[in-house]
């Protein structure tokens, strides 16, 4: 058995409230792409911001669009061993809590309980004038009912339900509105630019002070919403461990580090701990 694995499992053994930090590197086993590379460098295009998505209707037609197209991957993803691993794990009373960067649900799918989705779930969708919510898969009925020459179009599939789709398919897309006041729809989500809602950073900020230490796994923790619970926890003292492929912004941070895909690593952890 890896000797960084028996290390690993000591630091949850040694540690009776330890804090999960997941990122998108944890759910590209299930089909979703991730954003970066093993070096940390963002992949493609740069991604729509909030500001300008509810400024512009360029944009929300471009990011509709997209989302449309590349729906059916995240629609179709199931939580891989990975998801499955860290459920069983909590369930064992061996880590916390989970407070994940990602929107694409899993983790909830996977079992666990204690969980905040720091950037919001990309299966719901809501009016930024009523607030009313509706199921994200609903509305992709509707888009693909309005925007037939597009239903059966084929694309490379991008982070969060997105595709690559090109600027000129999108001259005649129908962008959906709210059925109940024709308000403008958005995912429920934090789209880069936005801020996490206070509320939500509250708890996630409690949690991490309650904790004892912090594992990272799947995150490069370029972004800032990420990297504040390492500097955090090494401001504090607080041992940091990660499970992560690649590169991270917080390596000179963090004391244990396995540099190997989360869905390998977790399941052996959660076995060798007498979690699975």
């Amino acid at each position: 058995m890896p000797d960084q694995l028996l290390r690993l499992a000591d630091f949850l053994d040694s540690h009776h409230n330890v804090l999960v930090l997941t990122g998108a590197g944890l759910s590209t086993a299930s089909g979703i792409p991730g954003y970066r590379d093993e070096e940390g460098v963002r992949r493609g295009k740069p991604p729509v911001q909030g500001p300008e998505f509810r400024r512009s209707d360029a944009v929300r037609r471009r990011y509709w669009a997209r989302s449309m197209v590349g729906w059916p991957t995240l629609a179709q993803a199931v939580p891989n061993d990975g998801h499955l691993a860290l459920a069983q794990l909590e369930h064992a009373g061996r880590i916390g809590q989970v407070i994940t960067q990602n929107v694409d649900g899993l983790h909830r799918r996977a079992g666990t309980e204690r969980l905040i989705e720091l950037h919001g779930n990309i299966h719901t969708v809501r009016c930024l004038a009523c607030g009313q919510r509706q199921p994200r898969a609903a509305l992709q009925q509707r888009l693909l009912r309005d925007n037939p020459s597009l239903a059966n179009v084929l694309a490379q599939p991008l982070p969060d339900g997105d595709a690559q789709l090109e600027p000129e398919s999108l001259e005649d897309f129908t962008v959906p509105d709210c059925d109940v006041c024709g308000g403008v729809l958005q995912p429920d989500v934090v789209f880069f630019g936005d801020n996490v809602p206070p509320d939500v950073t509250r708890d996630a900020l409690r949690w991490m002070d309650e904790a004892d230490a912090l594992l990272v796994v799947g995150s490069s923790l370029m972004v800032f919403s990420g990297y504040r619970f390492c500097k955090l926890a090494f401001a504090a003292g607080k041992p940091i461990a990660a499970v992560n492929a690649g590169k991270t912004r917080a390596d000179e941070l963090i004391g244990l580090k396995l540099a190997l895909p989360a869905q390998q690593v977790l399941p052996d952890l959660a076995r060798l701990l007498g979690a699975a």
